[in-house]
């Protein structure tokens, strides 16, 4: 089953730019957050042939992870709001012989056939949703009475000093770079346990457990200009700027990651939340 659903609001035009470069940059991302997507899936039972959904799949790595994990009798379907992301999933797990299929639509408002998944997760697909109750409640639309919910999303900015190393170091060079929405969605939208756990639990979900992680994610040293100027907030500016300032910016911008460096690696941590809760 792959589905297509339109969509035309702003997140929709925003991933659908910022799509294709994720597309590009697919084996560089899914080795980064290799760590995490593990997690998800580890978190699946083996061989028990469920009915996963995965939330914000983009290119569609977890989603043919866990359908693997399932089994032949399993059904794991991913959906995104990107259509560049999820025709990337649609040819990996072709390529890969993965039983998995996709629905590209709003999560938030797509019209799942009810009681239909025992299990729902995502890998930081989550935060980004306007209305975050209204999308959960929907999720529990989906979902069977009793079925797992499990989600990993970022904890605070100052938790995650590297994923802010690239726009704070640019700041000199680019005063005016759109600042992030601390309260609105976004990468860390669900850096507060409370707000999170409130929002579950008016969406119809119990049982709601949300622990610290602290992960190690790594990315090539060689591919690290590459990342910070085609990802985040320099990659949606770098494309309209001149040369001139653009190596002026990675001039000033390289050397602030230099603390995160070794050898031939790249070595953050990732804190994030591990969410779990059950459709109540």
């Amino acid at each position: 089953m792959n589905v297509t659903h339109s969509t035309d609001d702003d997140q929709a035009a925003r991933w659908n730019r910022a799509g294709h470069v994720w597309v590009q940059e697919q084996a560089l991302l899914d080795e980064m957050l290799r760590p995490l997507g593990e997690l998800l899936v580890e978190a699946v039972p083996d061989g028990h042939g469920g009915r996963v959904l995965d939330v914000g799949c983009g290119t569609g790595g977890t989603t043919v992870a866990v359908a693997r994990r399932l089994g032949p009798e399993g059904r794991c379907v991913g959906v995104d709001i990107s259509e560049p992301m999820v025709t990337a999933a649609r040819e990996r797990a072709a390529r890969e012989g993965a039983p998995a299929s996709f629905i590209l639509a709003d999560a938030a408002e797509y019209d799942f056939v009810p009681a239909t998944f025992d299990t729902v997760v995502s890998r930081f697909g989550v935060m980004f949703f306007d209305d975050p109750v209204r999308a959960f409640t929907n999720l529990r639309r989906a979902a069977e009475d009793g079925a797992a919910l499990r989600f990993v999303a970022w904890r605070g900015a100052e938790e995650n000093p590297f994923m802010t190393t690239a726009e704070r170091a640019a700041a000199p060079v680019l005063p005016d770079l759109p600042a992030r929405r601390p309260d609105g969605p976004g990468q860390f939208a669900f850096a507060d346990p409370d707000k999170v756990r409130h929002l579950l639990t008016e969406s119809g979900w119990a049982g709601i457990d949300i622990r610290p992680i602290d992960v190690t994610c790594a990315l090539p040293t060689a591919d690290l200009v590459r990342y910070f100027t085609r990802l985040g907030p320099l990659g949606q500016i770098l494309p309209d700027v001149d040369e001139r300032t653009r190596a002026r910016l990675v001039e000033t911008v390289r050397p602030a990651f230099d603390g995160y460096v070794r050898g031939a690696e790249v070595r953050f941590t990732a804190a994030c939340w591990a969410v779990g809760a059950r459709a109540s």
